[in-house]
């Protein structure tokens, strides 16, 4: 099944079957992270695991320090304190050349998009092949180019500005351009941030199709509910930087707490 097959049976029957989670070993292990601005503690003693294959999503209201955990993950902000495990390997010891060869196995989809606006969709995708890949062909580049913007529905974009695309065909492109160098895990920071429900219903069931066509784990940042509901597989609830509740879909819905019972209305 193609996505555009995909999509209008997602429209069509309002349901998103759900890859079950691979309890395996933990592809990242966090353990007591601590991270605070000047005196304000952003980040207190959280622990979690993203065990491999599973969509792991991330709430909480602004300011619990989603996005710093997440920019923590890949060293883009020194945690104070606990540790970070990738794939085995403490995040915090490594050296740049180390942490570098480690962010290639992870796709990080910003919240923006963040394209090049002065680079067509295809020297978008073409630019992480060439930097990741040296010894990558033109041909291979094609292929890859094509096979991805296929995924997510946007063959035809391919020579377009992305000033020309709509937020919706930005944030596939922007997908497009993570998955092209075949990460092993993803982390989406707001994937559905600014977009309408039908196409925020678009990018939650292309996440799914990102995890089972490519194998990856990811972590997925959000407030967004309904993509919660469409994509995670368990889910961690931050309330003032820490872990307030963890489980499935299921016990958040049932979960009598008001707390928990103001985001799943």
């Amino acid at each position: 099944m193609n996505f555009e097959d995909f999509k209008m049976n997602t429209i069509q029957t309002e349901t998103v079957v759900k890859v079950k989670t691979i309890r395996d070993e933990p592809v990242i292990e966090i353990h007591d992270l601590k991270k605070s601005f000047n005196k304000q503690e952003v980040l207190k003693n959280v622990s979690l695991k993203l065990f491999n294959g599973e969509n792991l999503a991330v709430i909480g209201k602004s300011g619990t320090g989603k996005s710093v955990l997440i920019k923590c993950i890949v060293g883009l902000l020194n945690a104070d304190g606990g540790t970070i495990e990738i794939f085995e390997k403490k995040v915090n010891t490594l050296s740049r050349k180390e942490l570098g060869e480690l962010r290639q196995e992870i796709g990080f989809l910003f919240q923006s998009g963040a394209l090049y606006d002065s680079m067509t969709v295809r020297q978008n995708l073409e630019f992480p092949l060439r930097r990741t890949r040296k010894n990558i062909s033109q041909k291979e580049i094609d292929e890859k180019v094509r096979e991805v913007l296929e995924n997510v529905g946007l063959s035809d974009a391919i020579d377009k500005m992305p000033s020309q695309l709509s937020g919706g065909m930005r944030k596939r492109i922007s997908l497009a351009r993570t998955i092209i160098v075949d990460p092993r895990i993803m982390l989406y920071d707001e994937p559905t941030t600014g977009l309408d429900p039908a196409t925020s219903n678009e990018i939650s069931s292309l996440i799914n199709e990102v995890q089972k066509k490519y194998k990856t784990s990811s972590l997925i940042i959000t407030h967004d509910i309904e993509c919660t509901r469409t994509t995670a597989n368990r889910i961690i609830m931050l309330k003032d930087g820490e872990v307030y509740l963890e489980g499935n879909v299921e016990d958040f819905e049932n979960s009598p707490d008001p707390v928990i019972k103001s985001f799943f209305k």
